[in-house]
């Protein structure tokens, strides 16, 4: 079987990059037809039409490739391909709802819900990550529920694995300080303003405790002030891929998301995965998307309202129960390595495929 990635996609982004190597180590050709995403997509299209071979089985446009859906369609009905679209969040969703871009009766919010409603008329099948992004596609864009199956994200388990299985060491000696983790975007659904409301609230209890937060993004400068004063939080901003996890090697604890946006209420995102990859106890807010794989008090932590002080309570609980803490983590990563490494999710993917296409 062949498989041809389409569009103007980020190779190196983890979820079309675990899919793709899923798919590889079940025997599948995976070839790409591929331009930068920094083109517009009117100069992309005769760059992807120059690439594009014709002879795959299917098309699988990767994430935040609206544009690109439409062409493969195009592609897909002259070579009688199938079309399969993952796109992570639509459009709207992230740009409107979530990051509040702009209203929701500006042109750009309708321009967007435009072209996200193109690209999931023109997919053949539709991917969501978790049963909740499925319900939110299905509902907001009318879509028929059998057009839209969830493949979860997963992680790459080799190089997010434990460090006594040979992951990447941690750099320096070890710290006398409790070491809490978060990485990201700093994106309304991250919920950064919650981990420093919650650092304020443990400084006071156990000054041993710090947090360190990594990345960059939307609400950093917010976050970073009302962080001011706080000498347990420490920003640093982005690290090399290949840093990654190392840093998570060195933590403690790692944390999720623990945003209010509908958005955050939808995704799992990557780095819940990767951390537990690592043998890392996780902490992350209660939400229907996070409740679909995971069990609270089993292999993850969930926070409830008011979240910062439930997020330090779990902090403190974690640090001061090593027995709780190790137990988390070492069921985390048995969930994780056993149902979201990438020959879990190429596995799933490719009955999803043979669902709806018949492909063996």
């Amino acid at each position: 079987m062949r498989f041809t990635f389409f569009g103007a996609y980020d190779p190196a982004y983890p979820r079309s990059a675990v899919i793709r190597k899923g798919l590889k180590l079940h025997g599948v050709e995976v070839r790409e037809c591929r331009s930068t995403p920094k083109l517009k997509f009117w100069a992309r299209y005769p760059l992807l039409l120059f690439k594009w071979r014709g002879d795959s089985d299917l098309i699988f446009v990767p994430e935040f490739c609206q544009k690109d859906v439409p062409l493969a369609k195009f592609l897909g009905l002259l070579t009688a391909t199938g079309v399969i679209f993952d796109p992570l969040a639509a459009r709207y969703e992230t740009k409107i709802i979530d990051w509040k871009r702009k209203s929701a009766d500006s042109l750009s919010a309708w321009w967007n819900l435009q072209i996200d409603r193109a690209a999931f008329a023109a997919a053949g099948l539709i991917l969501a990550d978790t049963a909740a992004h499925k319900a939110y596609y299905v509902d907001a864009y009318g879509l028929k529920p059998e057009k839209v199956e969830v493949l979860p994200l997963g992680y790459d388990d080799e190089f997010f694995r434990p460090r006594e299985d040979g992951g990447e060491p941690a750099p320096g000696q070890a710290s006398p300080t409790f070491e809490v983790l978060f990485f990201g975007s700093f994106l309304p659904l991250h919920g950064t303003d919650v981990i420093v409301e919650a650092a304020k609230i443990v400084a006071g209890k156990d000054p041993s405790v710090h947090f360190k937060l990594i990345g960059s993004g939307q609400t950093l400068d917010k976050v970073r002030a009302a962080a001011s004063g706080l000498s347990n939080v420490e920003f640093i901003g982005w690290l090399p891929a290949r840093e990654l996890p190392g840093v998570i090697g060195a933590a403690d604890v790692c944390l999720g998301i623990f945003g209010r946006t509908e958005k955050a209420r939808r995704v799992v995102p990557h780095k819940i995965y990767q951390s537990m990859g690592m043998r890392k106890a996780v902490i992350t807010a209660r939400t229907p998307a996070a409740e679909e794989f995971f069990k609270h008090g089993e292999n993850i932590l969930f926070c409830d309202e008011p979240l910062a002080e439930s997020l330090a309570e779990a902090v403190l609980e974690l640090k001061n129960d090593t027995d709780l803490r190790t137990g988390i983590a070492g069921r985390g990563f048995e969930r994780v390595k056993e149902n979201y490494s990438p020959k879990a999710i190429g596995r799933c993917l490719l009955e999803i495929v043979g669902k709806h296409f018949g492909k063996k």
